[in-house]
């Protein structure tokens, strides 16, 4: 078996990013901060921004429904950049030690166009990667097969004739890794860097 490309998730692989950093402050109940965090900037409303929709369209629609919160609601963007925790060491291990072995990288995360450029110029890691697909900016968001077929049209230049059995694609969300293997990829769930490593190996990469 050859693996001839690996593309990565961001968040939760090589990116720490949780909307508790910022929430903790605000609202310190758990309960509350949970109901929260469910119900209203929940996961399916990111998403909408990771898809494209301009954040202040988001914001507002947001606000217009639960008027009630709309400070809450505003903090989300507002002060985003305190949900960042920085690089995953263990990630970015993996990925410096695939560089290294001149394994090609690429990245597809579902990531806000408008927050995007903060990453990128924050973390030196995502220079290692030679095409990144960023949802916010193709206006598809994963597990939609869509943007993994967006993803392998930017592989083919690099990897001319790659199948989908020669890449890996790695995401913490098991839904997304699911998608990716549905495809014909081999979709590893990521929940340690150890365990991904350890599957890396089995596909006979060097890590």
């Amino acid at each position: 078996m050859t693996i001839k490309a690996v593309v990565f998730d961001f968040g939760g692989v090589l990116i720490d990013w949780s909307p508790e950093y910022v929430y903790r402050q605000l609202i310190p109940d758990e309960a509350e901060r949970r109901w929260f965090l469910t119900h209203v900037c929940a996961m399916d409303w990111v998403v909408r921004q990771d898809g494209g929709q301009p954040i202040a369209e988001g914001t507002a629609e947001l606000i217009a429904k639960f008027p009630e919160h709309e400070v809450l609601i505003r903090a989300f963007y507002e002060r985003w950049q305190e949900m960042i925790g920085g690089v995953l060491d263990e990630g970015a291990a993996t990925v410096e030690k695939l560089d290294a072995a001149g394994v090609p990288l690429f990245g597809l995360t579902n990531w806000s166009a408008e927050t995007f450029p903060y990453a990128w110029e924050t973390f030196p890691i995502l220079r290692r990667f030679k095409d990144i697909v960023v949802s916010g900016r193709v206006k598809l968001v994963k597990p939609d097969p869509a943007i993994f077929h967006e993803m392998a049209s930017r592989i083919e230049p690099h990897l001319p004739g790659i199948e989908p059995h020669e890449i890996v694609f790695i995401d913490d969300n098991r839904k997304n890794a699911d998608a990716a293997a549905a495809l014909g990829w081999h979709g590893v769930h990521h929940t340690s860097a150890a365990a991904t490593e350890a599957r890396l190996r089995e596909l006979g990469l060097p890590v």
